[in-house]
């Protein structure tokens, strides 16, 4: 398999020059489309009977000066990627988590880049990360603070026997056969035949696949912190890991690295559900 359409998020109130360059060069690695997104809405402004007609139209200039920002961004991106990559546009007047999880039906891959504050940012004006890992349905890039290229050369694949980190294996092989070194980590609290097992399948899995990659078992009670450890001591340029949720909580990882991890912008995430 390869990634065939990558589709890139950009903030309306960017700047999006990293995270396209970024994108652009995943794309020209695959021989990839490369679809610009951005997606933004206003909300409509609280105002009493008296002052419904002025709501309206300070909300009706918001959805323009929105539209006139599209057509900004749209110029800014074809001359990022002009020459470089077959590339398509995309825009949405939509709330942009929703927006944007509907648009990846089009694309293998979304891109989206580290925002300091992302779980705490606008809704009208930024797409969630957590909640598009979670309801896209397609595996998601998330790429470091001001990063212009995606390193894949060491890559560690956080390992959990569960639906979602499976999928996230199978979601980046194209990365893992292009990677110079694999690290698959797991880190339980009890080290039992039951784990060693499901690594060792893993590794044949891999090996199927023509990646020759390393295990790494720790024992011990601090999943979060024995996995950062591990993506330190291996010069980690990568991170591929399941993405995890509940009703009140967004959880990636192993599960303990709870929504704050949203806010974590030095590293490149790779995360599927």
């Amino acid at each position: 398999m390869s990634y065939r359409s990558i589709l890139v998020n950009l903030d309306i109130d960017g700047p999006i020059l990293p995270v396209v360059k970024a994108a652009a060069d995943l794309a020209g690695r695959f021989g990839a489309k490369l679809i610009g997104f951005c997606a933004a809405d206003a909300p409509m402004p609280m105002a009493g009977p008296a002052g419904a007609s002025l709501a309206a139209e300070a909300w009706m200039q918001m959805r323009d000066d929105i539209q006139t920002r599209f057509k900004d961004l749209h110029e800014e991106f074809g001359k990022l990627v002009a020459g470089k990559v077959v590339a398509e546009w995309r825009e949405a007047l939509d709330n942009p988590t929703r927006a944007l999880a509907e648009a990846t039906r089009a694309a293998d891959l979304i891109v989206m880049g580290a925002v300091k504050g992302a779980a705490t940012g606008d809704a009208y004006r930024r797409a969630d990360p957590g909640s598009i890992a979670l309801q896209a349905g397609r595996p998601l890039l998330v790429v470091a603070h001001n990063a212009e290229q995606v390193r894949t050369r060491n890559i560690v694949v956080a390992w959990k026997d569960t639906r979602e980190a499976r999928r996230a294996l199978a979601d980046s092989l194209p990365l893992l056969k292009a990677a110079e070194t694999v690290t698959v980590v797991t880190v339980s609290t009890e080290v039992d035949q039951r784990v060693r097992a499901s690594l060792a399948d893993v590794m044949a899995f891999l090996g199927a696949h023509g990646i020759e990659a390393r295990p790494e078992l720790t024992e011990g009670p601090d999943e979060h912190l024995a996995l950062f450890e591990a993506l330190d001591n291996n010069g980690a340029d990568l991170i591929v890991s399941g993405a995890y949720g509940h009703s009140r909580l967004r959880e990636w990882a192993f599960g303990g690295v709870t929504r704050s991890l949203l806010d974590e912008t030095d590293r490149n995430r790779f995360l599927s559900s």
